[in-house]
């Protein structure tokens, strides 16, 4: 970091903040020789300290639930408890749901074993990412074997992965694109893919490489789904392109040696990093304390990855349709809300300021 940027940031002492009055100066270079022996102190107290964190007085925000609530809505508002713990926590998710991203993420869904709700993952990430930041959210069904995460909101076109790379070079605006999506009501945007298994199995590398750089021309975050062959061109294409990758489970023994090996080949094939800042799933947990010990599976990921996360089973992601946050059991919501903030989290650079 330069002096110069060191001072516009106030991050230099009150003593050092000087600029040079050559920097914005037009003259020749012996005035401007001289002008560096003039330096003009940068003042300490300035435009900057007017924030709404410091200047505007936070109103009485309206309590969630419980006993709080219950209190605020019979007094007529007059009577505001503090947020309860739950409260606390929940709004700091929140706010790292919503960390700011500098251009385009692209968060990958990967399991090598089908049937582990890889799909509904990403899809309810993409909700919660939706619904809670401000700006643009999409999601991408990669599977090659027909995917079904089109099917998982309601439909407003029949165009789909196939027809967008079709027709690529003529999308210049998002207005453009938008033809190609469907939205939810959460504001997520869905592009689906072919139904026809033969159709998707010829989309390959090259194809997504080319489908991803079209989005992140007008999409802060890309939600990827994928196939369970992580040898798959498809994948591939995703892979090369994912800042961050969510691995998902089955709460088994088979599900987590699948998901610790699909790991595995990450580390030894060129994709170490995205290894270290993955997110683990262990996805339709029924019983804690049932036959397998998730505890240990859990124990497993977190040594092996950034976090761990427990979804349990839920009964509306069982139909297998529409998906919708506020149709979750109350624990399922919270638990996605934790996955979602945890890969947040990781919009943060490596020296844990947000980008």
């Amino acid at each position: 970091m330069s002096h110069e940027n060191g001072a516009s940031r106030g991050l230099w002492p009150a003593e050092e903040q000087l600029v040079p009055l050559h920097a914005a100066s037009g003259t020749d270079t012996a005035i401007a020789d001289r002008a560096e022996e003039r330096l003009v102190p940068v003042p300490e107290v300035g435009a900057g300290e007017f924030t709404p964190e410091r200047i505007v007085r936070g109103g009485r925000r309206e309590p969630e639930e419980g006993w709080r609530r219950a209190i605020f809505t019979l007094s007529g508002g007059r009577i505001a408890p503090g947020p309860s713990t739950e409260e606390r926590r929940r709004r700091d998710l929140v706010a790292r749901v919503k960390t700011p991203v500098s251009g385009c993420r692209k968060i990958a869904f990967i399991s090598r074993k089908g049937g582990v709700g890889k799909t509904s993952t990403c899809l309810l990430v993409g909700h919660t990412f939706a619904t809670y930041r401000g700006d643009r959210v999409i999601a991408v069904d990669g599977n090659p074997d027909a995917g079904t995460l089109g099917h998982r909101v309601r439909r407003e076109t029949t165009a789909n992965l196939t027809t967008l790379l079709a027709d690529a070079e003529r999308v210049e605006r998002y207005a453009d694109i938008r033809g190609y999506t469907s939205q939810a009501p959460s504001r997520l945007e869905i592009v689906a893919s072919d139904d026809d298994p033969q159709i998707t199995q010829a989309i390959g590398e090259g194809e997504f490489r080319r489908i991803i750089h079209l989005l992140e021309r007008h999409y802060n975050l890309v939600c990827l789904d994928t196939g369970t062959g992580v040898l798959e061109s498809a994948t591939q294409g995703i892979l090369a392109a994912a800042d961050q990758i969510v691995v998902v489970s089955a709460p088994s023994l088979d599900g987590a040696r699948a998901a610790s090996s699909t790991l595995d080949w990450l580390e030894t094939n060129g994709h170490r990093p995205l290894v270290d800042k993955a997110i683990a799933v262990i996805n339709g947990v029924r019983n804690a304390n049932g036959i397998v010990d998730i505890d240990r599976i859990e124990e497993h990921f977190v040594k092996r990855c950034r976090g761990c996360i427990r979804i349990p089973w839920d009964p509306h992601l069982e139909v297998g349709s529409e998906a919708t946050l506020d149709e979750l059991n109350a624990d399922t919501q919270r638990a996605v809300l934790d996955l979602t903030a945890a890969i947040g989290s990781g919009f943060a650079d490596s020296t844990g300021r947000r980008q």
